[in-house]
């Protein structure tokens, strides 16, 4: 284990269970401890950046929001996966929907994450390298959506470092090749992953819909996607 705590989390050693649920937002974090969790402490509160470890079903959780974009999961994943000995960390985060068969509130599981970010060049790969989720986490997920009876759809997401992009046609040309939605994450989250041979998931709940215009407010986003995170905790209590 590297030096801890870190610039970014004051966790100690043994503060951070195995496996990690990572929404962006804090505040999401806070509610799914809230709501979710039972013998909860807070871990860290650098920037704001809350981290929180509890139980579920007995197993121990731990919920730490990541920030917005490559750079701040990068930062986060990568001290979870290496300075805390994190063994998954299972991203829960909104994004927007793409596909034409995607609606708002949806569930989407990223099995691969396309970008157009530049997070892989530092691996100086002679290649395109497929940033890809893991599977034993991604099958876990799939299983446990269908016992809830969820809902879900399974494919290619979209980590996007622009959020207000000048060229307004990206989205669809994304979308004609498959891509289901657009988030602002994953890529980073799965790379680190594969660096440290750590596992990783994304699960995605679609927030808007960036083709037509529609869109959910931000409170629904911090407290309402409810499945998202109950296939998330049991995927992570069977882990």
């Amino acid at each position: 284990m590297a030096a801890t705590p870190t610039p970014h989390n004051q966790a100690t050693e043994g503060q951070i269970a195995k496996t990690v649920l990572m929404p962006g937002d804090p505040l999401r974090a806070k509610y799914v401890a809230d709501t979710y969790l039972e013998d909860v402490t807070c871990f860290n509160q650098v920037r704001n950046m809350l981290g929180f470890t509890g139980t579920y079903k007995g197993k121990p959780v731990s919920v730490m929001g990541s920030g917005m974009g490559v750079p701040s999961i990068g930062i986060y994943s990568y001290e979870l996966f290496n300075f805390y000995d994190v063994n998954n960390i299972i991203r829960i985060g909104t994004a927007g929907g793409l596909a034409p068969d995607v609606r708002l509130r949806d569930l989407v599981i990223g099995m691969g994450a396309c970008t157009d970010s530049n997070y892989a060049a530092q691996f100086r790969m002679p290649g395109t390298l497929a940033p890809i989720a893991d599977f034993g986490l991604l099958r876990k997920a799939v299983e446990s959506a269908e016992r809830l009876g969820y809902d879900y759809k399974v494919g290619n997401v979209l980590s996007s470092d622009v959020f207000y992009n000048d060229d307004e046609t990206v989205n669809e040309r994304w979308a004609s090749m498959g891509v289901l939605a657009v988030e602002m994450e994953s890529v980073a989250l799965y790379l680190n992953a594969i660096r440290a041979r750590k596992h990783a998931l994304c699960l995605l709940t679609v927030s808007d819909l960036p083709l037509s215009g529609e869109g959910l407010p931000a409170e629904d986003r911090q407290t309402s996607f409810t499945q998202m995170m109950e296939v998330a905790l049991e995927v992570a209590a069977s882990s």
